[in-house]
């Protein structure tokens, strides 16, 4: 099948020719989207420029442009056979993507993922991956660039036996190809979904299909590439017009060096052409076609098209009416399929062990970031999560109150029963605090300890009498806990201060407000809740 279609340009150029660097923002995404489009030619230097704009978003402070050169990179890394660090890269931007809500990037990794695990044969995880690729596409991404998704996801939906799913997906990446003013968009949909037919076993949807590829090239003026063509000669071979199976493959060879191929596109062609020429009856073409075939195969090493190479060998000496010399090629080809299948069982053993791996560290990394931003003492949220996730919170969120709270006479618990006795009420404390919102998304409420006796509430989407209420009832909770086993006679009891975040507020000043209704609340004499009047507005300062 096809794949996303090439894009000859990528960057600006002076007079003299040179790429120039580009510090625009949106110089820079445009570039990125040539090159993200750009898979076929040259691709060393689709790499290495897309290593310059790595280095270039990465001074401007654009990490979103950053993370995309990344990912052209490790594309163009995988598609060469370097599958185990391209790998641990798309799965590097997928996580920085959903940490920081990066739609596109979410899509563009899981698409590059789900064609890595097609190569290894796990066309589940394919189908996995272009699922999730298509989800995260939101409304704001252009048809164009929504094509390949698409696309992608019809092929993964062919390639797991569900041929009457892909039809509607390839009919919805048909509508998207019509806002395209690139002829090419159109051509490789008609292609795919031809193809896609023939392997279902449906020449003669393929064939309808060809018909409509070969009418959009001729009224646009486009000449179909040899994998076009290729796409044709086997529908044609299918249908068993041989005849017409020949001139086209010869057209796709004629066609071969005017544009980047495969490296095993001219010798699967020359298979191909043979075939034809042995079932039009013409054995000393095709032997001669095949001996060609198979030179390329031995100079370039295409060892599964060589196998092939030989059964299609046993079928001219058949023909020829040479049974012994077909029965022993046959032997050898079988010997040779069975070689192949197993160097292709340890390239994907080794290939799954190499993901494994990745996947391995990724999951231990994700440990060591969770671990990160936990208390180890009481497993709460810590500072480091707070500043991290505070800030979109309040940007985000409306209304969202924070609340600070403080056990009251807290160094007694250390004095009169140990730090031991006291690291005990913290725990049991945190857990009150966990309990109060579990259950509740993280992304809107979550408790915290700041450090020593301190701790932080973090609720969104309750009005004020709910806020106070929430509090009172935590605070009332705190000071009739059981406490008498672990403090003896000493009550264990909160002050709560708590203030709202208002429009275009910060994290300091949330915090500082909320800070100062605790300092009220232990003036006022402590075990009580203080609640700010009014939301904080941010403060100005004199220059």
């Amino acid at each position: 099948m096809g794949d996303e279609n090439p894009s000859v340009a990528h960057g600006r150029a002076d007079r003299s020719g040179v790429a120039q660097p580009m510090t625009d923002s949106a110089a820079r995404s445009a570039e990125l989207d040539r090159l993200e489009d750009w898979t076929g030619l040259d691709p060393r230097g689709r790499s290495a420029r897309a290593a310059e704009l790595e280095l270039i978003a990465a001074a401007a402070g654009d990490a979103p442009a950053e993370m995309r050169a990344r990912l052209i990179q490790a594309d163009v890394a995988e598609r060469a056979g370097d599958a185990k660090p391209a790998v641990a890269v798309m799965w590097q931007v997928n996580e920085w993507a959903r940490a920081h809500g990066h739609r596109y990037l979410i899509a563009r990794s899981h698409l590059l993922l789900g064609r890595t695990y097609r190569n290894m044969g796990d066309v589940a995880a394919l189908l996995e991956h272009a699922v999730a690729a298509v989800e995260h596409l939101d409304d704001s991404v252009h048809p164009r660039r929504r094509l390949p998704y698409v696309v992608k996801y019809a092929d993964a939906l062919t390639e797991t036996g569900s041929i009457e799913a892909a039809r509607e997906r390839y009919r919805q990446a048909a509508d998207l190809a019509r806002h395209s003013t690139d002829v090419r968009d159109e051509v490789m949909v008609l292609n795919n979904h031809a193809y896609a037919e023939y392997l279902a076993g449906e020449p003669g949807r393929a064939w309808q299909l060809i018909e409509r590829l070969r009418a959009v090239a001729a009224a646009r003026g486009h000449r179909l590439d040899p994998n076009d063509l290729d796409t044709v000669a086997n529908v044609q071979l299918a249908l068993g017009r041989h005849a017409e199976a020949e001139q086209t493959v010869l057209e796709a060879i004629a066609a071969y060096p005017d544009g980047h191929q495969e490296s095993d596109a001219l010798p699967e062609f020359l298979l191909t052409l043979a075939v034809t020429r042995r079932l039009q009856g013409d054995v000393a073409a095709a032997r001669d076609t095949l001996d060609e075939c198979r030179a390329l195969c031995v100079a370039h090493g295409h060892g599964e098209i060589l196998v092939r190479v030989r059964q299609e060998q046993a079928e001219l000496y058949a023909m020829a009416g040479d049974f012994q010399r077909a029965f022993d090629e046959y032997k050898r080809f079988h010997a040779a399929e069975k070689r192949v299948l197993d160097e292709q069982r340890e390239a994907q053993a080794r290939t799954r062990q190499a993901l494994f791996e990745v996947n391995e560290a990724r999951q231990e990394a994700e440990r060591f970031r969770e671990q990160a931003r936990r208390d180890p003492l009481t497993g709460l949220r810590n500072r480091r999560y707070v500043d991290e996730h505070l800030p979109g919170l309040i940007e985000r969120e409306s209304p969202l109150w924070a609340a600070v709270l403080d056990l009251d006479h807290f160094k007694q618990v250390n004095d009169r029963c140990s730090h031991e006795i006291g690291d005990q009420v913290l725990v049991a404390v945190a857990a009150l605090l966990a309990d109060a919102v579990a259950g509740v998304d993280e992304h809107r409420a979550f408790a915290a300890r700041l450090g020593g006796e301190e701790f932080l509430l973090v609720l969104t989407g309750l009005g004020r009498a709910d806020t106070l209420a929430f509090l009172e009832r935590l605070r009332r909770r705190v000071a009739a806990h059981p406490w008498g086993p672990v403090t003896g006679d000493l009550p264990v009891t909160i002050s709560v201060g708590v203030a709202l975040a208002a429009v275009g507020g910060t994290q300091a000043t949330l915090l500082a407000a909320a800070d100062d209704q605790l300092y009220e609340a232990k003036r006022a004499g402590r075990n009580r809740v203080r609640m700010a009047a009014r939301a904080t507005r941010p403060t100005l300062t004199r220059g």
